[in-house]
């Protein structure tokens, strides 16, 4: 059977016209040196800086170092089957992650991927994990108070919306457990929270992400894993991820916190990585750059300006010292970027005082703008009080004959430091804050036995939101308190506490 050769060229033709005739053009290279989460590559001559690089069975990793002839790389997953000879190409990414409001709630790695076991993430889009951060133009003045609901922190060492605050202390002695107490309190505020666990046991995430979703604040929260069984690469990066998902929420006009759990193990893997790079090292082994790498990521949280929407992003870093030395490389670095620190200290932590947060050592450069009104009206001569007492309790010590005026110091500052003891997880709202300061800056405690303060306290809290709801609900709906509502609190709070735990004789 013949065909017409009419048919044969159609034939032809439709066949030509199916073929793909696009061109896909990629930098490849070959692997020289792996081992310890890094690979140097050999070629790559068009790898831009900090992209991502494929390796054999979809590892990803990033390049860094970029030589002459070669390219230094971090490995962003399992690098133990990489070898060399292996072939590497280059994708014409640079390092992104996804972002959205389908991440909340949601516990990814340091790329995105999900670890909770709730299948894929439906992000809104990509964004890169390095951008330059906003322009002195871009912001406004952190004046907006972002509630810990700690009175300790609250009173003294005020938090505003866009503020770089440093947590910073020796391990276990309760850094960890005033973040969590911020985020549960941001529960219906609006404020988006963002978790990034560096270098922690995979046990302890587990155990915030379960704390947190027995509080009912895992909804608005996002928590970034870079566990210690975690390639460095993965611990390296997992701050920039949750800054970039933090940012999302920024730049949409709306408000967010990124807490990054702990800087310290952060550095760490950076050195490890630069190490291995054989860039050369410096102060106690760390690169040159280690400044500039926690600089150029906390200058990222920012108060934009209401032209750019108005939204926030809080960044509160935590710092571990070695047996409460604030004086080392990584330490001294952080400080010097932040505006402020809190500083959380060992004696007060082991002497019952918790949360153990040393109002001496502790500021916040900022926070006083953004610090709400009725409790700047009620704490304004707390730090002073407390910096009298241990002044006084020093002294006290050394004799038992102390004069009137000394002995009304330490009275009111042991008082002072019952009121601002608080139990874990159990953040106070502003009102139920200002009642227990203004208790003790005014002295209506002064009168009750040290052992009954805290019986008082509550008490007296539960006294006032029976009895004067309406100057409850002014406070914590307007942020203010006038003299006239001043001289109502101070009358409600003598009358209760002299009837209740004085005229009893509870006090004596």
């Amino acid at each position: 059977m013949t065909k017409d050769p009419s048919e044969i060229a159609e034939l032809l033709r439709q066949r030509i016209e199916s073929i793909d005739t696009s061109v896909s053009e990629s930098n490849v290279g070959t692997v020289v040196e792996a081992g310890d989460g890094i690979a140097r590559v050999f070629g790559l001559s068009e790898a831009l800086a900090g992209e991502l690089l494929e390796f054999p069975d979809e590892v990803l990793g990033m390049a860094l170092n970029l030589e002459e002839d070669s390219v230094g790389a971090v490995v962003l997953g399992q690098f133990e089957n990489i070898r060399e000879g292996d072939e590497v190409r280059t994708t014409g990414r640079v390092a992104q992650v996804p972002v959205g409001e389908a991440l909340l709630g949601r516990v990814v790695n340091a790329i995105g991927d999900p670890l909770d076991g709730r299948g894929p993430v439906a992000a809104d889009g990509y964004e890169v994990i390095e951008k330059v951060a906003p322009g002195v133009i871009d912001r406004k003045n952190v004046d907006t108070p972002l509630q810990t609901g700690i009175r300790a922190i609250d009173s003294m060492v005020p938090i505003g919306r866009g503020q770089r605050e440093l947590i910073i202390g020796d391990r276990q002695i309760g850094k960890t457990a005033i973040v969590l107490d911020t985020i549960i309190n941001q529960r219906d505020t609006g404020v988006k929270c963002i978790y990034v666990a560096v270098g922690q046991k995979a046990g302890q995430v587990a155990q915030v992400r379960a704390l947190l979703e027995e509080h009912g604040a895992m909804d608005h929260t996002i928590i970034v894993a870079a566990t210690a069984s975690d390639p460095a690469g993965l611990q390296y990066i997992a701050p920039f991820t949750g800054c970039t998902m933090g940012e999302y929420f920024r730049d949409k006009g709306e408000h967010a916190l990124v807490i990054y759990d702990d800087l310290t193990k952060h550095a760490w893997a950076y050195r490890q990585i630069s190490l291995l790079l054989r860039r050369p090292p410096g102060r106690e082994a760390y690169p040159g750059d280690i400044f500039y790498l926690h600089s150029r990521l906390l200058e990222r949280a920012a108060s934009m300006s209401d032209a750019l929407g108005g939204g926030s992003l809080t960044a509160l870093p935590i710092i571990e010292t070695q047996e409460g030395d604030l004086t080392t490389y990584v330490p001294t670095n952080v400080i010097s970027i932040t505006d402020g620190q809190i500083y959380v200290e060992p004696d007060a932590f082991n002497a019952g005082f918790r949360p153990a947060v040393n109002a001496g050592l502790s500021v916040s450069r900022v926070g006083g703008d953004a610090q709400v009104k009725a409790m700047r009206t009620v704490a304004g001569g707390l730090r002073l009080d407390l910096a009298q007492y241990r002044e006084v309790a020093a002294f006290a010590q050394f004799g038992s004959d102390l004069d009137a005026a000394t002995q009304q110091q330490l009275t009111r500052g042991q008082r002072l430091l019952e009121l601002l003891k608080q139990g874990q997880f159990v953040p106070q709202s502003l009102a139920n804050q200002v009642v227990a300061i203004r208790a003790g800056t005014a002295g209506a405690m002064d009168n009750v036995a040290l052992d009954d303060v805290a019986r008082c306290l509550d008490e007296l809290i539960e006294f006032m939101r029976a009895s004067h709801s309406d100057l409850m609900s002014r406070i914590t709906d307007t942020g203010l308190l006038p003299d006239e509502d001043l001289e109502a609190l101070d009358g409600a709070l003598t009358a209760f506490i002299d009837n209740q735990f004085v005229a009893s004789g509870d006090g004596q």
